[in-house]
């Protein structure tokens, strides 16, 4: 089915409204707190002609502004509005609830591939969080690539996953879908804790963890991975209004062994934090303002912008919040690594782009310094919606991007990405060794999304490690195969699983080579783990994109190979 475009531009005066929009009565305005120049909240009462014309204007400009650097949220006040609402790069829109139904769209929160003909793969950096829409003409898209994701959302009606083109997403979590959700193109895909009347659509790889009603089949006919429950998770933080009208940022707890959404079956569990106890981060705030408020105690609230950093961000202090609004971006200069955090229990990061610089960082976050050894099963850490990007802004370098030494640590939807496209993009000009180096225990990743890097991709050296689907490009850009040599192998894993490891359980993996500088450039392997009975990986697919290239062998030396005469090859389980 083929889901009604709706109109993205309404008439040019209600846009110049938009510019100036403020909320109609004095005393609602008083009473929202400064979230700087970026933000709009919106109120049920404000005129819908308003309403309509500020997320045009934001949808005008960033409805192509792939790499640029404005940044732009969308808040909504609980009530009800009618309005279609367009999503553009670097935009995020949410209700301000503490439920989903709180705040409800009469009309679409929808994204289009409109820019780029159709072909979504690069529907990038953008969010749809906490709303009910109930859609116009009972359907909506969500077309998308990566770090897009569709969270915590109730959609009263059916939704379409692409738009027509190809399409590489991509992330529903913590979601209800009254009708029937159709992924149409969509290479792979991941739903977690999620409900809905019914899915249909598959490409290489789709997994469902903690879905309550996953569709039927098994992987690779249709490709089809399903584990029922979620071992351990928390959602991701988010901003909501209280009945008093007070702003808060609520914190989910964790959960474990959960299915469906956290809130369709009533109050989430968790905690909320007053505002008060939160810095607000907001364009023009200094690393050492941010460090003073961070020793001082304060949580982060960091509203929409790109923040240049001259020294570290430390966080110290257990429990500490990080949120992020309208993909805020922290750029690290003179080569340090943009963001530490200390081995403490419960820190939460979420909603943040990091950005390499020009000069080359060791790593662009660390979570806990090099031999972290205390235990956090309790009370750990989590990342939600944290992306990395090196180039595609500019000839960004880091030789990793993310470090993680705690242990117990949740990764909730990470794109860690060496850029193939955009600025500063080359073989000698965005280096970047590898993307996730993981040498603490008992970390668990859902929907991680790695590509590109120059080395090993993800490297995974702490015992116990558990990945809930795993999507990767190898490098597209090796001059030729002396140049991407592992000693005698030939090119580096997506994902290697160090040789002392002995416990290691990964679903749903998924690697693609397209080698365009040089199309006689091969791999080895994928995936590379030592050959041991508590290792096991789950429903792995590698593919020659249109046969540039090859990848010999999916697993060590099993499976395969992928290239130009058969593109995609399957394995169900390693050892076998």
């Amino acid at each position: 089915m083929r889901v009604p475009r709706r109109a993205t531009v309404l008439a040019v005066l209600m846009a110049a409204c938009a510019a100036t929009f403020t909320l109609p009565h004095a005393d609602a305005a008083a009473a929202d707190p400064d979230l700087g120049p970026n933000v709009r909240i919106f109120d049920p009462s404000t005129p819908k002609d308003q309403i309509q014309g500020a997320v045009n204007d934001v949808f005008k400009e960033q409805e192509t502004n792939q790499f640029g650097a404005a940044r732009q949220a969308l808040l909504f006040k609980p009530g009800s509005y009618d309005v279609d609402a367009n999503i553009g790069f670097y935009t995020q829109i949410a209700g301000l609830g503490l439920s989903p139904d709180d705040t409800t769209i009469n009309g679409a929160v929808h994204a289009e591939a409109d820019w780029f003909d159709g072909n979504a793969t690069q529907n990038f950096w953008r969010s749809a969080e906490n709303l009910a829409v109930n859609p116009a003409g009972g359907a909506d898209r969500w077309a998308v690539s990566q770090a897009a994701p569709y969270r915590r959302m109730h959609l009263k009606g059916d939704l379409q996953l692409d738009d027509g083109g190809w399409s590489s997403g991509g992330l529903l979590a913590d979601t209800k879908v009254d009708g029937q959700v159709r992924s149409g193109s969509q290479q792979q895909w991941l739903s977690r804790n999620t409900e809905w009347g019914g899915w249909s659509g598959a490409n290489w790889n789709m997994v469902f963890v903690g879905a309550a009603n996953a569709p039927a089949g098994n992987f690779p006919d249709p490709p089809y991975t399903r584990v029922d429950h979620t071992p351990v998770s928390r959602e991701k933080p988010f901003l909501y209004v209280d009945d008093a009208g007070a702003y808060k940022v609520f914190v989910p707890a964790v959960r474990k062994d959960s299915q469906g959404t956290s809130w369709s079956s009533g109050s989430p569990q968790g905690s909320s934090l007053p505002l008060s106890d939160f810095f607000i981060v907001k364009p023009g705030a200094t690393a050492a303002q941010i460090n003073t408020a961070l020793d001082a105690g304060k949580h982060l609230l960091v509203t929409p912008g790109v923040y240049h950093l001259d020294q570290t961000l430390k966080i110290t202090k257990p429990d500490t919040v990080v949120l992020g609004l309208g993909l805020a971006t922290l750029i690290p200069d003179n080569g340090i690594t943009a963001v530490s955090v200390a081995d403490v229990d419960g820190v939460k990061l979420a909603g943040l782009l990091l950005d390499a610089g020009t000069q080359s960082s060791p790593s662009l976050m660390e979570v806990g310094p090099q031999d972290s050894d205390a235990g956090h099963a309790d009370d750990p850490t989590s990342l939600h919606d944290v992306f990395f990007r090196v180039g595609g802004a500019g000839a960004g370098k880091a030789a990793k991007s993310l470090v993680v030494n705690s242990s117990h640590v949740i990764g909730d939807h990470l794109w860690i990405w060496r850029a193939d496209h955009g600025d500063g993009v080359g073989w000698n000009t965005n280096t970047a060794a590898n993307g996730l180096t993981v040498n603490g225990d008992d970390v668990t990743m859902y929907g991680l999304f790695v590509e590109h890097y120059q080395q090993y991709q993800t490297i995974w050296n702490g015992e116990r490690g558990r990945t809930y689907f795993y999507q990767n490009e190898m490098p597209y850009d090796p001059p030729d195969q002396g140049s991407w040599m592992n000693g005698d192998t030939r090119g580096y894993a997506a994902y290697k699983v160090a040789d002392h490891v002995r416990n290691h359980e990964a679903w749903g993996l998924g690697s693609y080579c397209f080698f365009n500088a040089n199309r006689d450039v091969a791999a080895e392997h994928a995936f590379e783990v030592p050959d041991t009975p508590g290792v096991r990986f789950h429903d792995m697919v590698t593919v020659s994109l249109g046969g540039t290239g090859t990848i010999h062998h999916i697993i060590n030396g099993t499976g395969g190979p992928s290239n130009a005469n058969s593109n995609v090859a399957n394995l169900v389980s390693y050892p076998q």
